[in-house]
């Protein structure tokens, strides 16, 4: 089958899907980027690695937003996967405090990575020089080499039905 062979009727309903998609659990992270169409970032879901050889990293962006356009323009984004007490840093670049903020990297210490894609502080970064982009549905898939990896420094902010959670490591039964 094709992506054409897929229509509406072929496809789940739209509100089956958000509902099942609630019920896996994913990294809080935040994409920045800086460049030539400035800097900006976004709380996203969908990031995941696509390949150890080369090491090489994904993101979906809203097709037509800020970020993907700056990303685009850019050619660079970095993937901040936020350490647990991250829930305001995700509130903020998800657009929760902009009606009071008018920067969301106000106040919101990032380190410079190579050319210059902030990395969110005590965040897992990814950082990444855009090698391919896919538009998909209402999405553009954003295909990058990792140039530049920074370790995190707690367990992981995690989202799963509507609310953040702690990453609680559980011992396993060889353990």
């Amino acid at each position: 089958m094709t992506d054409t062979d897929f229509t509406a009727e072929t496809c789940v309903p739209r509100a089956a899907f958000v509902n099942a998609m609630r019920a896996v659990a994913s990294s809080v992270t935040v994409v920045t980027t800086d460049g030539p169409a400035g800097r900006h970032g976004a709380t996203v879901s969908a990031f995941c690695s696509v390949s150890a050889d080369p090491p090489s990293a994904l993101v979906c962006l809203k097709a037509g937003t800020r970020i993907a356009r700056s990303v685009a323009a850019n050619e660079a984004f970095c993937v901040n996967v936020l350490p647990h007490p991250g829930r305001d840093i995700a509130d903020r670049f998800a657009g929760c405090h902009d009606d009071r903020v008018a920067d969301r990297f106000e106040g919101v210490v990032c380190e410079p990575t190579d050319g210059d894609v902030p990395a969110i502080a005590g965040a897992t970064t990814f950082t990444c020089a855009v090698r391919e982009t896919v538009e998909f549905g209402s999405h553009r898939i954003f295909i990058g080499h990792v140039v530049r990896v920074g370790e995190g420094s707690t367990t992981p902010l995690a989202y799963l039905n509507g609310t953040y959670h702690r990453v609680v490591p559980q011992r396993g039964a060889g353990d």
